[in-house]
């Protein structure tokens, strides 16, 4: 990299709690960041708007929302409307994970990496408060970094795309704590699987209560409007 050019990140931007502060750190770990979101036919729509407040609020370089028609596969509870939402935590891998999303959209990812020519890729995958999905685990992490290598030009040149994890290890709670030392406003996001037009949550699904529970255990205010 050439002195006085900024090193550039792809991020990917759900909207959500997650995202978002790993948007954040690409942002103080100093790169100009690309914000990536995706209208994959998912339940609720208002997370998109989330996203576009979350670029804006962090000033993002260039913020790209994607369609993708993941609903004419269905087999989730997030993109096919006869599966419910369950208000229960299950031990196995639950309804609301959807078949192949993270490898689908970290390959979007990766192609406009290396258009941009971007030394890294921001995914804010969990491993520690989540909801067992198989695509957050640090051993996909780790085999999609290695199939990057493989399939790039940058990769087999020896200019590898990172597939950073900033937040894999973190509890819900520590995401929250380290979104909130750089500034970020979480009134701005949304993490509910089936939040309602005017992004409001429903505080009963998983990932609501693993938010509220990320909240109080940070002993912060919990800024999300719930219906």
């Amino acid at each position: 990299m050439s002195q006085g050019i900024q090193k550039k990140a792809v991020v990917l931007l759900s909207g959500g709690l997650d995202s978002a502060t790993a948007l954040a750190l690409a942002n103080d770990q100093g790169y100009q960041c690309f914000a990536l979101s995706f209208d994959y036919g998912q339940r609720s729509l208002t997370e998109l708007n989330a996203a576009r407040r979350v670029a804006a609020q962090l000033s993002v370089a260039d913020h790209r929302v994607i369609r993708l028609h993941l609903e004419d596969f269905g087999g989730s509870a997030l993109t096919d409307h006869d599966i419910a939402v369950p208000d229960q935590l299950s031990d196995d891998i639950p309804v609301t994970y959807v078949p192949a999303r993270n490898t689908v959209f970290l390959s979007l990812a990766l192609g406009w990496a290396e258009v941009l020519d971007a030394d890294a890729i921001y995914i804010g995958v969990n491993a520690v408060d989540y909801s067992g999905y198989p695509d957050c685990r640090p051993e996909y992490i780790a085999a999609f970094q290695t199939m990057a290598n493989l399939a790039t030009k940058r990769g087999v040149e020896g200019q590898v795309i990172r597939i950073e994890t900033p937040l894999i290890h973190m509890t819900k709670h520590e995401i929250i704590v380290a979104g909130t030392q750089l500034g970020l406003n979480y009134a701005d996001t949304v993490s509910c699987y089936q939040a309602d037009e005017a992004g409001r949550a429903c505080g009963r699904c998983d990932s609501c209560r693993l938010r509220a529970q990320g909240f109080a255990a940070a002993g912060l205010s919990d800024p999300t409007h719930y219906a």
